[in-house]
């Protein structure tokens, strides 16, 4: 049986410790999400209280349509904006649209996992991540980070595929410039 309906069904059950396991499982994507958005850890940890008891409150709507990470990855995402909005913090750089997405299809040769592993370059590489605006952060950073790939990407952000692409070739863009002003040449 899917491990997702196990849970789920345990935790609708009131099955003891069922939600807790639930919680313990997905925090940490629920942590990441909010806080590349939010990147204030106090307003952080309240969202993602807030998100879990959404979670709670609205896990009998669940329709196992995808997984329950990406659906709680969803939740979190949308708490998450409702608080940037209310804050009234732009998510992506406006100077941006209107561009298409031809580019995507070519490598921007820009290797982000190789100078996250450089231990020299990963102190520039999170002020260059840190720099940019919460919704290229937080796509870079759940792909490249947390290894989720474009279509679970899109289920939690709601995103066409393609315009995820495109915050990903334009943020590496951004990422290999910035890092060039600051070391110099690289690879």
């Amino acid at each position: 049986m899917n491990p997702d309906r196990v849970l789920v069904d345990a935790v609708l059950a009131r099955r003891a410790g069922a939600f807790e396991r639930l919680v313990a499982e997905h925090q940490g994507l629920c942590w990441h999400i909010i806080q590349r958005l939010v990147r204030h850890p106090e307003d952080t940890r309240e969202l993602c209280q807030d998100t879990f008891l959404r979670v709670h409150q609205y896990l009998h709507q669940f329709r196992f349509e995808s997984s329950l990470k990406s659906w709680i990855g969803r939740v979190a995402y949308a708490v998450a904006l409702r608080h940037l909005e209310k804050k009234q913090v732009p998510l992506a750089d406006n100077s941006l649209d209107g561009e298409t997405d031809v580019i995507l299809q070519e490598s921007d040769g820009f290797d982000l996992e190789a100078a996250w592993a450089d231990a020299e370059l990963r102190t520039h590489l999170r002020a260059a991540i840190d720099a940019l605006p919460p919704l290229p952060r937080l796509v870079l950073t759940l792909y490249h980070l947390d290894e989720l790939t474009i279509p679970e990407i899109a289920q939690i952000s709601r995103l066409p595929p393609g315009t995820i692409k495109s915050h990903l070739f334009r943020s590496r863009l951004r990422l290999r410039e910035l890092l060039q002003g600051r070391l110099g040449d690289m690879p």
